[in-house]
């Protein structure tokens, strides 16, 4: 299975990219995966709606540059469902059992994802209703779809 991270801006903080390397590496058992960034768009503090609009369509514009007619695109998106950690790994196991072997995953930036990028993905998910820095949040779906593999392999690390 071939797994593509696109996500928004650049990634500084050395103990984040160490961990998603972790990750990385261990999925390397699984799947080839794939971690692109796009740059993200300088945006002051109080933005009208429509200057937000502006950011994330400008920002949707270079993420959809990244991605494939034939990929299953996830867009990570507040509002997508909220699966449990069984029920993502029987959807990736599920999607590579239909031939949808190239999947993508999408992390808007600060602001979220465009219009354009939701319309475009196959599916939204969520990992809850809480906030996170959309940097910290590349390290948790890292972890995640590797649990996801972990699982679907009956292999022990899901507790």
């Amino acid at each position: 299975m071939n797994i593509k991270i696109i996500s928004v801006g650049k990634l500084k903080e050395k103990y984040l990219i160490q961990g998603i390397q972790e990750y990385v590496k261990r999925l390397g058992a699984y799947a080839k995966m794939d971690l692109i960034e796009v740059a993200d768009e300088k945006a002051p503090e109080n933005l009208s709606e429509a200057e937000m609009r502006l950011v994330k369509e400008k920002e949707g514009e270079r993420i959809l540059t990244k991605i494939k007619e034939q990929e299953y695109v996830f867009a990570l998106a507040i509002n997508g469902k909220n699966p449990s950690s069984e029920e993502f790994a029987k959807t990736i196991n599920q999607l590579g059992i239909q031939g949808k072997s190239q999947l993508v995953f999408v992390i808007g930036g600060s602001l979220g994802l465009s219009d354009t990028v939701l319309k475009r993905s196959n599916a939204q998910i969520s990992f809850g209703k809480m906030t996170y820095p959309h940097q910290l949040m590349r390290l948790i779906l890292v972890e995640q779809i590797y649990r996801a593999f972990r699982i679907n392999k009956g292999e022990p690390y899901h507790k």
